[in-house]
C-alpha cells in the first residue's frame, strides 16, 4: 500500500508540475508609465538656455558700435575684422582651407590662443569641426578674417572639451582664412 501511495504521489507531483510549467508566459505590466514630461522639460530647459544665451550675445552686440554684426542664417553672429573686396572664391564642399582662430569667452577672455591652436587644415564638411566653425568657414574668402559669437549649441554643446570650455558655453572666435586650395 505504502507503493501505491507514493506512485500516487509522484503522478499527482508530476501532473501539477506539467500544468504549471506549460503556461504561456504573460507579460509584464510596467511598475511606471511615463508620459513624455521629462522630454517636454528637456526641450523647455533648453529653449531657455538658448534664449539666455542669444541676449547675452545681444547684449554684446548692442555695446559694439565699432562693428556691423551680421546675424547668419545658421544661427550665429559675426563681423569683419579683415574683408577682401576681389572676386576670390569661398571654401566649397572638399576644398582644402587653411585657417588660424582664437576662442575667447563672451567676456573676450582667452580661452585658446591662435598660437596655442596653431594653423588648422580642414576639408571643407568631410571633417570633423564645431558647427558654428563649419558653417562660419565657408562665409569667408582667402584673406579674411571675421569674429564670431557662437552661442554653445553652434560651439562645444553639452559637453564643452572636456578641457577648458565648459558645459553650455557661448563662445567668440576670430577666424583669419590663410589659403582656400579648391580641389573641386
Amino acid at each position: 500500500m505504502n507503493l501505491q501511495m507514493n506512485r500516487f504521489f509522484y503522478i499527482l507531483i508530476s501532473l501539477v508540475f506539467l500544468f504549471t510549467a506549460c503556461k504561456t508566459p504573460e507579460a509584464r505590466k510596467p511598475i511606471k508609465t511615463s508620459s513624455g514630461s521629462y522630454i517636454d522639460y528637456s526641450v523647455e530647459k533648453n529653449k531657455k538656455m538658448i534664449a539666455e544665451e542669444e541676449k547675452d550675445i545681444l547684449e554684446i552686440i548692442e555695446n559694439d558700435s565699432l562693428n556691423k554684426y551680421v546675424n547668419s542664417e545658421q544661427g550665429f553672429w559675426y563681423y569683419f575684422n579683415h574683408q577682401v573686396s576681389s572676386d576670390t572664391e569661398k571654401a566649397d564642399f572638399g576644398d582644402l582651407v587653411e585657417f588660424e582662430y582664437d576662442i575667447k569667452d563672451l567676456n573676450g577672455k582667452i580661452i585658446y590662443s591662435k598660437e596655442e591652436l596653431g594653423p588648422q587644415k580642414y576639408y571643407t564638411d568631410k571633417e570633423e569641426l564645431i558647427s558654428g566653425l563649419r558653417d562660419g568657414i565657408k562665409l569667408l574668402k582667402e584673406g579674411e578674417t571675421a569674429t564670431f559669437l557662437f552661442p554653445s549649441h553652434k560651439a562645444y554643446g553639452y559637453y564643452g572639451d572636456l578641457k577648458k570650455i565648459g558645459t553650455n558655453m557661448p563662445i567668440i572666435s576670430t577666424v583669419t582664412i590663410l589659403n582656400i586650395e579648391q580641389i573641386n
